[in-house]
Protein backbone atom coordinates (compact mmCIF):
# COMPACT_ATOMS: atom_id res chain seq x y z
CA UNK A 1 0.00 0.00 0.00
CA UNK A 2 1.46 3.37 -1.06
CA UNK A 3 2.17 5.98 1.60
CA UNK A 4 4.16 9.18 1.94
CA UNK A 5 6.19 11.04 4.53
CA UNK A 6 7.35 14.66 4.68
CA UNK A 7 10.59 15.30 6.59
CA UNK A 8 11.03 18.96 7.50
CA UNK A 9 14.70 19.95 7.47
CA UNK A 10 15.76 22.81 9.78
CA UNK A 11 17.63 25.00 7.28
CA UNK A 12 18.61 25.39 3.63
CA UNK A 13 22.14 24.24 4.56
CA UNK A 14 20.82 21.01 6.03
CA UNK A 15 18.72 20.40 2.92
CA UNK A 16 21.75 20.95 0.67
CA UNK A 17 23.91 18.68 2.86
CA UNK A 18 21.36 15.86 2.78
CA UNK A 19 20.62 16.15 -0.94
CA UNK A 20 24.29 16.22 -1.97
CA UNK A 21 25.83 17.46 -5.19
CA UNK A 22 23.19 17.39 -7.95
CA UNK A 23 20.97 15.52 -5.46
CA UNK A 24 23.24 12.47 -5.73
CA UNK A 25 22.44 11.49 -2.14
CA UNK A 26 18.70 11.47 -2.80
CA UNK A 27 19.27 9.28 -5.86
CA UNK A 28 21.34 6.86 -3.75
CA UNK A 29 18.72 6.79 -0.99
CA UNK A 30 16.09 6.01 -3.62
CA UNK A 31 18.28 3.27 -5.08
CA UNK A 32 18.93 1.75 -1.64
CA UNK A 33 15.30 1.79 -0.49
CA UNK A 34 13.10 1.71 -3.61
CA UNK A 35 11.27 4.84 -2.44
CA UNK A 36 10.77 8.08 -4.36
CA UNK A 37 12.39 11.19 -2.85
CA UNK A 38 11.69 14.81 -3.85
CA UNK A 39 13.18 17.85 -2.13
CA UNK A 40 10.86 20.86 -2.07
CA UNK A 41 12.71 23.70 -0.41
CA UNK A 42 13.45 22.39 3.08
CA UNK A 43 10.87 19.61 2.90
CA UNK A 44 11.89 16.12 1.83
CA UNK A 45 8.86 14.28 0.47
CA UNK A 46 9.20 10.49 0.51
CA UNK A 47 6.71 8.17 -1.15
CA UNK A 48 6.51 4.42 -1.65
CA UNK A 49 5.42 1.36 0.28
CA UNK A 50 5.19 1.57 4.05
CA UNK A 51 8.45 -0.37 4.48
CA UNK A 52 10.29 1.76 1.91
CA UNK A 53 9.18 5.04 3.48
CA UNK A 54 10.03 3.80 6.98
CA UNK A 55 13.53 2.78 5.85
CA UNK A 56 14.18 6.22 4.32
CA UNK A 57 13.05 7.84 7.58
CA UNK A 58 15.42 5.69 9.61
CA UNK A 59 18.33 6.38 7.25
CA UNK A 60 17.74 10.13 7.28
CA UNK A 61 17.54 10.14 11.08
CA UNK A 62 20.77 8.15 11.34
CA UNK A 63 22.49 10.80 9.20
CA UNK A 64 21.19 13.69 11.31
CA UNK A 65 24.55 14.38 13.03
CA UNK A 66 25.79 15.45 9.57
CA UNK A 67 22.91 17.28 7.89
CA UNK A 68 21.69 19.02 11.06
CA UNK A 69 24.99 20.92 11.10
CA UNK A 70 25.17 21.41 7.34
CA UNK A 71 28.10 18.98 6.98
CA UNK A 72 28.54 17.35 3.59
CA UNK A 73 27.25 13.80 3.33
CA UNK A 74 28.85 11.33 0.94
CA UNK A 75 27.57 8.17 -0.65
CA UNK A 76 29.87 6.19 1.66
CA UNK A 77 28.15 7.77 4.69
CA UNK A 78 24.78 6.60 3.37
CA UNK A 79 25.98 3.07 2.63
CA UNK A 80 27.58 2.83 6.08
CA UNK A 81 24.32 3.98 7.70
CA UNK A 82 22.41 1.37 5.70
CA UNK A 83 24.88 -1.31 6.77
CA UNK A 84 24.47 -0.21 10.41
CA UNK A 85 20.69 -0.58 10.19
CA UNK A 86 20.96 -3.99 8.53
CA UNK A 87 23.42 -5.31 11.12
CA UNK A 88 21.97 -3.61 14.23
CA UNK A 89 25.10 -1.48 14.72
CA UNK A 90 23.47 1.90 15.32
CA UNK A 91 25.50 2.51 18.49
CA UNK A 92 28.71 1.83 16.60
CA UNK A 93 27.54 4.18 13.84
CA UNK A 94 27.04 6.98 16.37
CA UNK A 95 30.54 6.40 17.75
CA UNK A 96 31.95 6.53 14.21
CA UNK A 97 30.11 9.79 13.47
CA UNK A 98 31.32 11.42 16.69
CA UNK A 99 34.98 10.33 16.52
CA UNK A 100 36.70 13.27 14.80
CA UNK A 101 40.34 12.37 14.18
CA UNK A 102 41.52 15.83 13.20
CA UNK A 103 40.68 18.92 11.21
CA UNK A 104 42.34 19.94 7.98
CA UNK A 105 43.96 23.34 7.65
CA UNK A 106 40.66 24.47 6.07
CA UNK A 107 38.75 23.40 9.17
CA UNK A 108 37.16 20.31 7.61
CA UNK A 109 36.62 17.36 9.94
CA UNK A 110 38.47 14.12 9.26
CA UNK A 111 36.82 10.94 10.51
CA UNK A 112 36.50 7.31 9.53
CA UNK A 113 33.76 6.85 6.94
CA UNK A 114 33.23 3.10 7.31
CA UNK A 115 33.37 0.52 10.08
CA UNK A 116 36.49 -1.10 8.62
CA UNK A 117 38.24 2.28 8.48
CA UNK A 118 37.40 2.82 12.15
CA UNK A 119 38.74 -0.65 13.03
CA UNK A 120 41.92 0.27 11.14
CA UNK A 121 42.33 3.47 13.16
CA UNK A 122 41.73 1.59 16.41
CA UNK A 123 44.34 -0.99 15.37
CA UNK A 124 46.92 1.76 14.74
CA UNK A 125 46.22 3.27 18.14
CA UNK A 126 46.53 -0.05 19.99
CA UNK A 127 49.32 -1.91 18.13
CA UNK A 128 52.99 -1.13 17.61
CA UNK A 129 52.77 -2.53 14.08
CA UNK A 130 49.73 -2.48 11.79
CA UNK A 131 49.37 -3.71 8.22
CA UNK A 132 46.56 -2.33 6.08
CA UNK A 133 45.83 -3.94 2.71
CA UNK A 134 43.23 -2.63 0.31
CA UNK A 135 42.52 -0.97 -3.04
CA UNK A 136 43.19 2.63 -4.06
CA UNK A 137 41.02 5.29 -2.48
CA UNK A 138 40.26 3.50 0.79
CA UNK A 139 42.23 5.97 2.93
CA UNK A 140 45.04 3.59 3.92
CA UNK A 141 47.84 6.14 3.77
CA UNK A 142 45.84 9.25 4.57
CA UNK A 143 44.28 7.90 7.76
CA UNK A 144 47.64 6.57 8.95
CA UNK A 145 49.20 10.00 8.29
CA UNK A 146 46.39 11.72 10.21
CA UNK A 147 46.92 9.51 13.28
CA UNK A 148 50.69 9.94 12.97
CA UNK A 149 50.59 13.74 12.72
CA UNK A 150 48.22 13.94 15.70
CA UNK A 151 50.59 11.74 17.72
CA UNK A 152 53.57 13.88 16.66
CA UNK A 153 51.85 17.16 17.54
CA UNK A 154 50.89 15.79 20.97
CA UNK A 155 54.54 14.83 21.60
CA UNK A 156 53.92 11.08 21.73
CA UNK A 157 56.79 10.63 19.25
CA UNK A 158 59.84 12.68 18.36
CA UNK A 159 59.80 11.92 14.64
CA UNK A 160 57.46 11.07 11.81
CA UNK A 161 59.07 8.98 9.08
CA UNK A 162 57.26 8.44 5.78
CA UNK A 163 58.81 6.05 3.31
CA UNK A 164 57.96 4.05 0.21
CA UNK A 165 59.90 2.02 -2.38
CA UNK A 166 60.90 3.99 -5.47
CA UNK A 167 59.93 1.30 -7.97
CA UNK A 168 60.46 2.32 -11.58
CA UNK A 169 56.95 1.86 -12.97
CA UNK A 170 57.41 2.71 -16.61
CA UNK A 171 60.07 5.39 -16.13
CA UNK A 172 63.74 5.04 -15.33
CA UNK A 173 64.98 7.22 -12.48
CA UNK A 174 68.13 8.04 -14.40
CA UNK A 175 66.16 9.61 -17.22
CA UNK A 176 64.07 11.83 -14.93
CA UNK A 177 65.32 15.42 -14.64
CA UNK A 178 67.02 16.89 -11.55
CA UNK A 179 69.16 15.68 -8.67
CA UNK A 180 68.41 12.57 -6.60
CA UNK A 181 65.87 14.32 -4.34
CA UNK A 182 64.02 15.71 -7.37
CA UNK A 183 64.06 12.27 -9.00
CA UNK A 184 62.46 10.54 -6.01
CA UNK A 185 59.99 13.30 -5.09
CA UNK A 186 57.31 12.10 -7.57
CA UNK A 187 57.28 8.71 -5.80
CA UNK A 188 56.80 10.41 -2.43
CA UNK A 189 54.22 13.00 -3.53
CA UNK A 190 51.18 11.18 -2.01
CA UNK A 191 52.89 11.32 1.38
CA UNK A 192 53.54 15.05 1.02
CA UNK A 193 49.91 15.58 0.02
CA UNK A 194 48.70 14.05 3.28
CA UNK A 195 51.04 16.29 5.29
CA UNK A 196 49.87 19.44 3.50
CA UNK A 197 46.27 18.68 4.48
CA UNK A 198 47.19 18.77 8.17
CA UNK A 199 50.21 21.06 8.64
CA UNK A 200 50.75 24.56 7.27
CA UNK A 201 52.86 24.25 4.12
CA UNK A 202 55.38 26.86 5.29
CA UNK A 203 56.07 24.88 8.50
CA UNK A 204 56.88 21.58 6.80
CA UNK A 205 60.35 22.53 5.41
CA UNK A 206 61.49 23.63 8.89
CA UNK A 207 60.22 20.39 10.44
CA UNK A 208 62.03 18.41 7.74
CA UNK A 209 65.26 20.36 8.23
CA UNK A 210 65.18 19.52 11.96
CA UNK A 211 64.48 15.87 11.19
CA UNK A 212 61.09 15.93 12.93
CA UNK A 213 59.48 14.88 9.66
CA UNK A 214 61.42 12.71 7.24
CA UNK A 215 60.14 11.68 3.82
CA UNK A 216 62.54 9.29 2.15
CA UNK A 217 62.74 6.31 -0.20
CA UNK A 218 62.90 2.90 1.41
CA UNK A 219 66.57 2.40 0.57
CA UNK A 220 67.45 5.13 3.09
CA UNK A 221 66.13 2.98 5.95
CA UNK A 222 68.85 0.34 5.70
CA UNK A 223 71.18 0.10 8.69
CA UNK A 224 69.11 2.40 10.90
CA UNK A 225 67.26 1.86 14.18
CA UNK A 226 64.13 4.00 14.35
CA UNK A 227 63.59 4.90 18.00
CA UNK A 228 60.78 7.14 19.29
CA UNK A 229 59.34 7.41 15.80
CA UNK A 230 56.05 6.91 14.01
CA UNK A 231 56.90 5.16 10.74
CA UNK A 232 54.61 4.78 7.72
CA UNK A 233 55.66 2.46 4.89
CA UNK A 234 53.45 3.21 1.89
CA UNK A 235 53.03 1.21 -1.35
CA UNK A 236 54.45 -1.80 0.46
CA UNK A 237 53.30 -4.16 -2.30
CA UNK A 238 56.33 -2.89 -4.25
CA UNK A 239 58.85 -4.09 -1.69
CA UNK A 240 60.73 -7.33 -2.16
CA UNK A 241 60.60 -9.83 0.75
CA UNK A 242 64.13 -8.87 1.80
CA UNK A 243 63.28 -5.14 1.71
CA UNK A 244 60.18 -5.76 3.81
CA UNK A 245 62.14 -7.73 6.39
CA UNK A 246 64.76 -4.99 6.45
CA UNK A 247 62.31 -2.16 7.17
CA UNK A 248 60.22 -4.12 9.70
CA UNK A 249 63.34 -4.90 11.73
CA UNK A 250 64.24 -1.18 11.86
CA UNK A 251 61.53 -0.66 14.49
CA UNK A 252 63.10 0.67 17.69
CA UNK A 253 61.97 1.44 21.22
CA UNK A 254 58.90 3.66 21.76
CA UNK A 255 58.11 3.44 18.05
CA UNK A 256 55.08 2.55 15.96
CA UNK A 257 54.87 1.40 12.35
CA UNK A 258 52.03 1.28 9.82
CA UNK A 259 52.49 -0.64 6.56
CA UNK A 260 50.02 0.02 3.74
CA UNK A 261 49.62 -1.40 0.24
CA UNK A 262 47.45 -2.97 -2.42
CA UNK A 263 48.60 -6.46 -3.35
CA UNK A 264 46.65 -6.28 -6.64
CA UNK A 265 48.71 -3.30 -7.89
CA UNK A 266 52.31 -4.39 -7.65
CA UNK A 267 54.83 -2.80 -10.03
CA UNK A 268 57.47 -5.46 -9.40
CA UNK A 269 58.65 -7.74 -12.22
CA UNK A 270 56.37 -10.75 -12.71
CA UNK A 271 59.01 -13.14 -11.35
CA UNK A 272 59.44 -11.15 -8.10
CA UNK A 273 57.30 -11.93 -5.04
CA UNK A 274 55.75 -8.97 -3.22
CA UNK A 275 57.20 -8.42 0.24
CA UNK A 276 53.74 -7.38 1.45
CA UNK A 277 52.12 -10.65 0.33
CA UNK A 278 54.92 -12.67 1.94
CA UNK A 279 54.72 -10.68 5.19
CA UNK A 280 50.97 -11.27 5.33
CA UNK A 281 51.51 -15.03 5.21
CA UNK A 282 54.41 -15.07 7.68
CA UNK A 283 53.25 -12.52 10.27
CA UNK A 284 49.47 -13.03 10.29
CA UNK A 285 49.49 -14.71 13.71
CA UNK A 286 52.37 -12.87 15.37
CA UNK A 287 51.25 -11.33 18.65
CA UNK A 288 51.33 -7.52 18.66
CA UNK A 289 50.83 -7.14 14.89
CA UNK A 290 47.43 -6.14 13.51
CA UNK A 291 46.26 -6.87 9.96
CA UNK A 292 43.39 -4.83 8.52
CA UNK A 293 41.79 -5.36 5.13
CA UNK A 294 39.80 -2.65 3.36
CA UNK A 295 37.62 -3.37 0.33
CA UNK A 296 35.95 -1.51 -2.51
CA UNK A 297 33.13 -0.67 -0.05
CA UNK A 298 35.65 1.53 1.82
CA UNK A 299 36.60 3.65 -1.22
CA UNK A 300 36.07 7.30 -0.28
CA UNK A 301 37.16 8.99 -3.49
CA UNK A 302 34.90 9.80 -6.43
CA UNK A 303 32.04 7.22 -6.60
CA UNK A 304 33.37 6.11 -9.99
CA UNK A 305 36.55 4.83 -8.29
CA UNK A 306 34.51 2.28 -6.35
CA UNK A 307 32.93 1.01 -9.57
CA UNK A 308 36.35 0.84 -11.29
CA UNK A 309 37.77 -1.23 -8.42
CA UNK A 310 34.74 -3.53 -8.55
CA UNK A 311 35.07 -3.99 -12.33
CA UNK A 312 38.75 -4.92 -12.03
CA UNK A 313 37.99 -7.34 -9.18
CA UNK A 314 35.34 -9.02 -11.32
CA UNK A 315 37.76 -9.27 -14.25
CA UNK A 316 40.52 -10.74 -12.06
CA UNK A 317 38.11 -13.31 -10.63
CA UNK A 318 37.03 -14.41 -14.10
CA UNK A 319 40.68 -14.52 -15.26
CA UNK A 320 39.64 -14.01 -18.86
CA UNK A 321 42.39 -13.23 -21.37
CA UNK A 322 42.25 -9.77 -22.92
CA UNK A 323 41.12 -9.78 -26.58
Amino acid sequence: MATSLTIELPSPDSAIALAGNQEDNLKLLAQQTGASLVLRGQDLVVSGTENQVELVGRLVRSLEPYWSQGKAITGVDILTARHALNSQRQDELQALQQDVLARTRRGEEIRAKTFRQRQYIQAIRSHDMTFCIGPAGTGKTFLAAVVAVQALLSNQYERLILTRPAVEAGEKLGFLPGDLQQKIDPYLRPLYDALYELIDAEKIPALMERGVIEVAPLAYMRGRTLNNAFVILDEAQNTTPSQMKMVLTRLGFKSRMVVTGDITQTDLPSYQQSGLAVAQRILQRVDGIAFCELTKADVVRHPLVQRIVAAYEEFENLKQPLK
